[in-house]
């Protein structure tokens, strides 16, 4: 089942002698539950394609399609509702709330958008990333591995379709790094939720199921994993 989808999008910036091509028509399918890593160089274009997917950055033409709505389309109000409650973010900068507990910080965009937190369910979560024994804590007592598990949390917490992770583990050690991806995967799965994440790690894409590059604002590969033994490679 599709549970994403861009067509011929493009992203421009400047106009004239300044004007650059971020994207250049990208055609990208995502299926529901699937944990899909996008890698390429600095300026490639990923950061672009993750902010445009996730609304934070509108396209110059072209088409977004997250769980059946165009979110490209839609009036900015709207947009600010579908993204609250649709979509989870995990940034590299864990922006979490320094007077505030971890859990405090968890649920904070739910009640935000004026839901009622389903405990139980927030539970879950703190469970499975065995935060435990810190939900009374604040930030700044935890490691960054504890910090980006927190932030992981609450992007989970609104139950949202799609995950979107943009350097996840760029402040974190690589052992930590694998501990943290291994988490979201594993939760994301148990909660049937998708994963979009970019990275220049070539280790941490390794776990995702499909690794696509993106070179100079185009799709050049996609792989998808093959847990088996071996991996086949494609074109997207």
């Amino acid at each position: 089942m599709e549970m994403l989808k861009t067509e011929k999008l493009k992203k421009i910036y400047g106009k004239g002698e300044t004007e650059v091509q971020a994207l250049k028509g990208v055609d990208l399918t995502v299926a529901k539950g699937e944990f899909l890593a996008i890698v390429g160089t600095s300026g490639s274009g990923k950061s672009t394609l993750l902010h445009i997917i996730g609304g934070l950055d509108t396209p110059t033409s072209g088409t977004v399609t997250v769980d059946d709505k165009k979110i490209n389309q839609l009036a900015d109000e709207e947009l600010t509702i579908f993204r609250r409650r649709s979509i989870g973010f995990v940034f590299q900068k864990f922006n979490l709330i320094s007077m505030l507990t971890v859990q405090e910080n968890i649920i904070l965009p739910i009640k935000l958008d004026g839901q009622k937190v389903d405990m139980e369910y927030v539970g879950q979560i703190i469970k499975m990333l065995g935060l435990e024994s810190k939900t009374n804590s604040f930030p700044n007592t935890l490691s960054g591995g504890q910090q980006q598990r927190v932030a992981i949390a609450r992007a989970l917490a609104a139950k949202p379709a799609v995950i979107l992770a943009d350097e996840p583990t760029g402040n974190l050690d690589s052992q930590t790094s694998q501990d943290v991806i291994g988490l979201l995967k594993i939760t994301a799965k148990q909660f049937t939720q998708t994963i979009i994440m970019i990275t220049h790690n070539e280790e941490i894409a390794q776990l995702a199921d499909r690794i696509i590059r993106i070179e100079d604002g185009q799709i050049v590969r996609s792989t998808k994993k093959d847990w088996g033994d071996s991996n086949g490679e494609g074109r997207e």
